[in-house]
């Protein structure tokens, strides 16, 4: 059974940091999925099906047949997004690859035992978002044995990027769909 990691993003844009991610990801696991959801917790700057539109510009930029943009896979539920992929891929080995920051959170999302019982997790450290003791035990205690990855991720932050416009943080596959849609305060300039 290969091993399948799974990684939702708000892509809201997506950046730097989700590049050197998903490539890195495609150097420790035989398959990567990925897609852009809506996250409750969050309040987002473009609707769903344009930062999905913007996740697929970086996805055919890296141009690796082993990712793929799995759109299908997108709920605002974790439970909901693992079921999906576990009918798509029976056979699988489900990674679910997250932050650093959202470690706290999961012990409180819905059904966190459910999910943490359906997949291995995945960690990827985040600049200022250290994985302490406290969230593992808290993780551990659910059930899960998490696995911190050793990947070098920009500290770039869609957030910061919204709030001060950086397109050196924007992959360059991604600008021109910004552009088109007038997203984040890029425009282009006028004739």
């Amino acid at each position: 059974m290969s091993q399948l990691a799974l990684f939702g993003t708000s892509a809201d844009p997506p950046t730097c940091g989700h590049q050197a991610l998903l490539e890195g990801l495609l150097g420790l696991y035989p398959a990567v999925a990925t897609w852009a959801s809506t996250n409750p917790l969050k309040q987002h700057g473009a609707p769903l099906d344009e930062r999905a539109q913007l996740l697929g510009c970086l996805v055919e930029a890296i141009g690796n047949p082993r990712l793929e943009l799995a759109q299908e896979l997108s709920s605002p539920w974790t439970i909901e997004t693992l079921e999906r992929a576990h009918q798509r891929w029976p056979e699988a080995e489900l990674v679910f690859v997250v932050g650093s920051d959202l470690a706290a959170q999961i012990p409180s999302w819905k059904q966190a035992d459910q999910i943490l019982g359906s997949c291995r997790l995945a960690i990827v450290p985040r600049h200022g978002w250290p994985l302490t003791s406290q969230h593992r035990e808290a993780l551990e205690a659910l059930g899960s044995q998490p696995v911190e990855l050793a990947l070098q991720i920009p500290a770039t932050a869609s957030s910061a990027v919204r709030e001060r416009l950086d397109p050196s943080q924007i992959p360059a596959a991604v600008l021109p769909a910004l552009l088109k849609h007038n997203r984040y305060g890029l425009a282009e300039p006028p004739c």
